[in-house]
């Protein structure tokens, strides 16, 4: 009797793991679906590229070519000076990356372990520079910018990226996860705060810190915006702005050789991100939200 009890049971069991396969395999197939979408364009680029000039304007577009050129990638390096536009690209981002993480560490570490009058007050009033769109603060930065005469010069692009608000909540939430315990033995020791920053804090911390050098870096590398805005000459200019370059008057350059240019731009970051974003996942899905 209490086998034939069990049969229902059983039965329900086996629909439920059944629907739950179906659902499984439906989910993976339209995760499949939109990485074919997100992917799509990037192909699109790297394919046109390649393809010679009366080829890159045909609808629908070439998806699979049979003519295959790489002259677009020499005619980038004849028109623009993509090597020092790459060093410029890269001496900027890596200024924005290094100095948001330092001051980024040194203000979450205050925010989350230090003790001094209007903390949480100061600490809200730096989380609403959140929610003040860059826009806004493009003339009064521009008019400090001229008054410290750093016009068309490289510190004026890195200098105000310097401090990364978003940087310091993440890392403050993070460090807020660490155990008091931690500090209270490094103090019988005899640390002071800078050792426990630097000596234990870190340490423990390098996820969060290696993901937000990932961010800052990626978002200092593909930036238009405030290069744009102070960068006039031409051997100052970064990568971004030689691609604007390469559209021509009216848009009247090649999109062969401007996809070209593009290919070389994004696949060191692509194949950086892929890399890295293990690190990336992870230290968004270890960094807390405790207050």
């Amino acid at each position: 009797m209490a086998a034939l009890a069990s049969w229902p049971r059983r039965g329900r069991q086996r629909r439920e793991l059944s629907i739950g396969r179906v659902g499984g395999w439906l989910l993976n197939i339209l995760l499949v679906i939109l990485a074919i979408f997100m992917f799509a364009p990037f192909y699109w680029v790297l394919v046109t590229s390649v393809l010679p000039t009366d080829l890159a304007y045909s609808l629908p577009p070439v998806w699979f070519p049979t003519r295959i050129t790489f002259d677009n990638f020499r005619k980038v390096f004849d028109l623009i000076p993509f090597g020092m536009l790459v060093l410029n690209s890269l001496k900027i981002s890596i200024i924005i990356t290094v100095g948001a993480i330092v001051t980024s560490v040194l203000a979450a570490y205050a925010f989350a372990r230090l003790e001094f009058p209007g903390r949480n007050v100061l600490f809200i009033v730096l989380l609403s520079a959140l929610m003040v769109p860059q826009q806004v603060t493009v003339i009064p930065t521009f008019i400090l910018v001229r008054v410290l005469g750093l016009l068309d010069t490289h510190e004026a692009v890195y200098l105000p990226a310097l401090i990364n608000v978003l940087g310091i909540f993440l890392l403050r939430q993070f460090f807020l996860t660490l155990p008091r315990e931690l500090d209270d033995a490094a103090k019988l020791d005899g640390a002071g705060h800078v050792r426990i920053l630097f000596q234990i804090y870190l340490p423990l911390s390098w996820p969060a810190v290696s993901a937000l050098g990932i961010v800052v870096f990626q978002a200092a590398w593909n930036d238009f915006f405030w290069p744009n805005l102070f960068l006039s000459s031409p051997e100052k200019m970064t990568l971004p702005l030689g691609l604007f370059a390469l559209l021509g008057l009216y848009g009247s350059g090649s999109p062969a050789v401007i996809f070209a240019a593009i290919s070389m731009v994004l696949l060191p970051v692509l194949i950086f991100f892929i890399f890295t974003q293990r690190t990336l996942t992870e230290s968004i899905a270890t960094t807390g939200l405790k207050r």
